[in-house]
């Protein structure tokens, strides 16, 4: 299971974005941080794993923050490029 700074916790979970992680899709290894937000540099479907465990595929328009908890990014179903995780 990634770290999650903010534990279930919402203190400073709405304060600015401190870490960056670059995230290679993988369909067997978590994300190293939970994140709270996800970009891309292409436009593309990004298939991944919410906090809550859920998986489902949305499409991020490059660079524009999207708010999202995931715990894994997937490669199958992913067509976004140049991911980063926000936290």
């Amino acid at each position: 299971m990634p770290k999650n700074k903010f534990n279930g916790s919402q203190t400073g979970s709405t304060g600015p974005l401190t870490e960056l992680e670059e995230i290679t899709p993988s369909d067997s290894a978590d994300l190293q941080t939970v994140t709270r937000a996800l970009n891309v540099a292409t436009t593309g479907t990004v298939f991944v794993t919410t906090l809550d465990g859920q998986t489902g595929a949305i499409t991020i328009a490059a660079g524009i923050p999207f708010p999202l908890r995931a715990t894994r990014v997937w490669s199958t179903g992913t067509t976004a490029t140049g991911i980063v995780g926000l936290s």
